[in-house]
């Protein structure tokens, strides 16, 4: 551990933050995404006293590990071993082993392949904490200057053109704002994707979050399109934010739409309410066409 580091912990103990001994179970923590000294002081303590950290990269997490100087044992956890490894993890995780879980960079499952462990130890009764931390969506989120009471998060779109354009299709009818990974070589196809199919929406390319080359490029989808397809693919990681449809693009058809998809998990007052306020159209307006939908009738 580094000097600065030790004094940065020795000032945080001197203030009250103590050291609490570990429990037994499957411990997820958020890993800094560029900047080593995002890291939390809790999610320091969880990785000097867990009895092993699973890591997607080994090499990657071991960077981190040595730059404060914690001594633990590090093991491959990914896409390509997870089936064949988890019976095993599973089994040290119910004789009361202390497990950590992370990520190359962020928060463990968002995109990355810790969600099938945390399904079967919850499964399993086995204790599952988050100890959250730094979030590539959040951080992009939080610079873009588009609107954050609602979004989704879609993840990695299909790589050809063709599919990514009709899986996209859909968050046509989404309210709030978009959130999307992409890797930097397919990223000017990507911006001329989402403005084919989203239309000229404001939107933010979100790159090198929290590293010293930090970037958010803002404008509308046909200037940021256009800039990326004359000057290429930009060098580190990106993160595209979409801001939500403008009132003018809602029409009946995409109020419907949004309404059947906020009506599966809401009651027909709150989702009338969530999409009244993202489609600019009049409360009254969609509480009505929401009592129709739920009584399974055609809106007029």
């Amino acid at each position: 551990m580094t000097e600065t580091s030790r004094e940065i912990l020795g000032e945080a103990i001197r203030r009250g933050g103590k050291e609490q001994a570990l429990g037994p179970g499957l411990y997820l923590v958020s890993t800094p995404i560029g900047n080593l000294r995002d890291i939390t002081l809790r999610a320091l303590d969880v990785l000097g006293q867990a009895d092993r950290v699973l890591a997607e990269d080994t090499r990657v997490t071991r960077r981190l590990i040595d730059a404060y100087g914690l001594k633990v044992e590090l093991t491959a956890y990914h896409d390509h071993n997870g089936e064949r490894v988890r019976p095993g993890i599973l089994d040290d995780l119910e004789a009361g082993a202390r497990i950590a879980l992370v990520s190359d960079a962020g928060t463990p499952l968002v995109s990355d392949p810790g969600y099938k462990l945390a399904r079967d130890a919850i499964a399993a009764g086995i204790p599952v904490i988050a100890i959250p931390g730094a979030s590539a969506v959040l951080a992009a989120l939080a610079i873009a200057g588009l609107p954050t009471d609602c979004f989704t998060f879609a993840g990695f779109p299909p790589q050809k053109a063709g599919p990514r354009e009709a899986w996209l299709e859909p968050f046509r009818h989404v309210p709030g704002s978009l959130v999307f990974y992409e890797g930097v070589s397919r990223l000017p196809a990507m911006m001329a994707s989402l403005h084919k199919i989203l239309g000229n929406r404001s939107a933010a390319v979100c790159r090198e979050l929290t590293k010293m080359h930090e970037e958010a490029r803002r404008g509308p989808l046909s200037e940021l399109a256009a800039h990326y397809a004359e000057a290429g693919a930009p060098r580190g990681e990106v993160v595209i934010v979409v801001g939500p449809p403008s009132a003018d693009d809602w029409d009946a058809g995409r109020i419907d739409a949004a309404l059947r998809a906020a009506l599966e998990d809401m009651r027909v007052k709150e989702a009338a309410g969530h999409v009244a306020e993202a489609s600019g159209w009049s409360r009254r307006d969609v509480y009505a066409r929401a009592l129709a939908l739920k009584g399974g009738d055609t809106p007029r």
